[in-house]
């Protein structure tokens, strides 16, 4: 019952978030820069915010605290995490603006990134707005995608051995971040692929379904591993915790109005609610 959950919940995050994406921006929803144009990606990178943050310290958290393990090796687990991750990041920002610099002769491009993104927290890939002055390196964040979502799996598979509720949330919290970050994809590959939209939401699917692998090697290697249970619990929120606070809100700092700052906070709020109103459901069945 347990692995079926975790292939439908992780074939739901992996494979779902990228056909949300491309049927939001089918609708209408604004992926540039201006923050007044209606429902835009920058909603949705506040609402994926408040889905991490829910997930991660009202959620996983307490369930891995809830365990034997001591809160002082746990806390410590946590910040070794988001050091790694900090790292982690540090090395692909490096990659890639290394990378660039060598096909476009332009270092200076690898210092900005406009289109929505997500973090490196598994090997991905932040060449999103360099990419679009150079489309040859589209397989190289395909590759950074399927290693990242191998690794969403991986965390999502960790949160259903523990509990049915967390599994549920996790997968959600996953699905809500990867959104925003797989438009960024779609508007990539589809500049190297002739515009043509098919191919472009093919290979980002592919790379989504890699998220059912890793839910598969994560319920043999944490089945095996029960005991570092709570220590996977930690993992999984310290990198929550690490796409929220370093690549999502960072994103959403900028001078806006009352009313836009407004529609941020009320769409991080909706996040949270999601994640309560999914979690208060999956515990209630």
């Amino acid at each position: 019952m347990t692995l079926i959950a975790i292939v439908i919940a992780t074939l739901a995050a992996g494979i779902g978030s990228v056909w949300l994406a491309a049927g939001l921006m089918r609708v209408g929803v604004k992926t540039g820069a201006d923050v007044r144009a209606g429902v835009g990606s920058h909603h949705l990178l506040s609402l994926a915010a408040g889905a991490l943050l829910a997930t991660a310290f009202m959620h996983l958290l307490p369930e891995a605290f809830e365990s034997q393990a001591g809160a002082k090796e746990l806390f410590a687990t946590l910040l070794v995490g988001l050091v790694f991750f900090f790292l982690l990041d540090k090395a692909e920002l490096w990659h890639h603006g290394h990378e660039h610099h060598h096909e476009a002769g332009e270092p200076g491009h690898a210092a900005h990134d406009h289109a929505p993104h997500d973090h490196a927290h598994h090997g991905h890939d932040h060449g999103h707005a360099h990419a679009h002055a150079a489309p040859r390196s589209g397989w190289t964040l395909l590759t950074g995608d399927s290693v990242h979502c191998f690794g969403d799996g991986v965390l999502i598979a960790s949160a259903f051995i523990a509990d049915l509720r967390l599994g549920v949330v996790a997968a959600l919290a996953v699905l809500a971040h990867e959104v925003p970050h797989h438009m960024g994809d779609l508007i990539v590959l589809r500049q190297g692929s002739a515009g043509n939209r098919n191919v472009a939401l093919l290979k980002v699917s592919l790379a989504g379904a890699v998220t059912a692998l890793g839910g598969l090697a994560g319920y043999f290697l944490v089945a095996q591993l029960q005991d570092y249970l709570p220590y996977f619990l930690v993992v999984a929120s310290s990198s929550f915790v690490y796409v929220a606070l370093a690549d999502l809100i960072p994103q959403l700092q900028r001078h806006l109005g009352l009313r836009e700052t407004a529609a941020q906070i009320a769409w991080l709020l909706v996040g949270i609610a999601l994640v309560t109103v999914v979690s208060g459901l999956a515990h209630a069945h």
